[in-house]
């Protein structure tokens, strides 16, 4: 999804997407104009969006690591004989 007022979001860490969120948030409730509401929901939808992919693609990259260092979750820590 695109808005002309959201510039890259590449640039971010996910932090600072977090931050901007509740900034969002915080300015959705301050506002009593329903097409200003409207527009800051439109933004945080994308920025919410990039939050959960950024988080999504962290968690894969970690599975990976995981599987590649010979992790296999818990399977590994009962040794039943």
């Amino acid at each position: 999804m695109h808005h002309p007022l959201v510039d890259q979001l590449d640039d971010l860490t996910i932090t600072e997407i977090e931050n901007k969120i509740v900034e969002l948030q915080r300015k959705y409730f301050q506002s009593n104009n329903p097409q200003v509401q409207t527009q800051i929901s439109l933004i945080l939808d994308i920025y919410k969006e990039e939050g959960r992919a950024r988080r999504a693609k962290e968690f894969l990259q970690q599975q990976n690591n995981n599987n590649e260092s010979g992790e296999e979750g818990l399977d590994n820590l009962i040794n039943i004989s």
